[in-house]
């Protein structure tokens, strides 16, 4: 893993980088949780799903949105942030531009950011989406939904109820060939922490996300210009 500064819409940016595996692997961005709620590229939901896909041999670069850790500018309400994204995917692919697939993966804001970029971007191929604010921010924008990906949730979760989450999934409209999956975890809040004292759902997280990225991977590969 890497440290690595790059220039972004608001200035620097300040990320992390693994590299591939081989020439060709596929690449991963992976988005953090809410500037103002203390999230940067640190927090352990982001670095578990960075570590998931690295096992896998991907490419994956992680970042702090502007204004968090060395990342210049200032909380942009969401707007800036996506460009943030949009930049820091420009950035992965010319470090790998002969990936054969390509991914984002989110925790809560960044979930929600990384749902916004899949739909800007026809190059994305799958999303791995932790606990997105569905009763915070309005997703119906997924209409249809372009990439197959799945969406991770606490029952427990006070920001997006599983009444919220589950009412969103299910409104979700998909095309031919795509497919969003859920995957509840009981007694998860949307930290992924448990009911009682030091218990903790992040195995849970990575066990959901694990199984379905082997089951995505598993797969046909992806005929040109066709999506998954």
């Amino acid at each position: 893993m890497a440290e690595v500064i790059f220039p972004g819409p608001a200035g620097r940016v300040e990320a992390r980088y693994q590299e591939p595996s081989k020439e060709g692997a596929p690449i991963a961005l992976i988005l953090h949780g809410h500037p103002r709620a203390g999230g940067s590229m640190q927090d352990r939901v982001s670095v578990q799903l960075y570590k998931l896909f690295a096992d896998y041999g991907f490419g994956v670069l992680r970042f702090n949105f502007r204004g968090i850790g060395r990342s210049q500018g200032v909380f942009d309400n969401g707007m800036g942030e996506l460009s943030d994204a949009a930049t820091a995917l420009d950035y992965l692919q010319a470090l790998n531009p002969n990936a054969e697939q390509c991914w984002v993966g989110g925790y809560s804001f960044g979930a929600w950011i990384g749902l916004q970029l899949l739909m800007r971007r026809p190059e994305i191929d799958g999303f791995i989406a932790a606990a997105p604010p569905a009763n915070h921010y309005d997703l119906s924008f997924l209409a249809p939904c372009p990439a197959s990906g799945i969406i991770i949730y606490g029952t427990r979760d006070s920001v997006t109820t599983a009444a919220d989450m589950e009412r969103v999934i299910s409104r979700i409209r998909t095309q031919k060939n795509i497919k969003v999956d859920s995957a509840p975890i009981e007694g998860a809040d949307h930290f992924f922490r448990g009911r009682d004292p030091g218990e903790d759902h992040l195995a849970d997280v990575e066990k959901h996300a694990r199984t379905y990225l082997e089951r995505r991977l598993a797969g046909p590969p992806r005929p040109p210009n066709v999506k998954r």
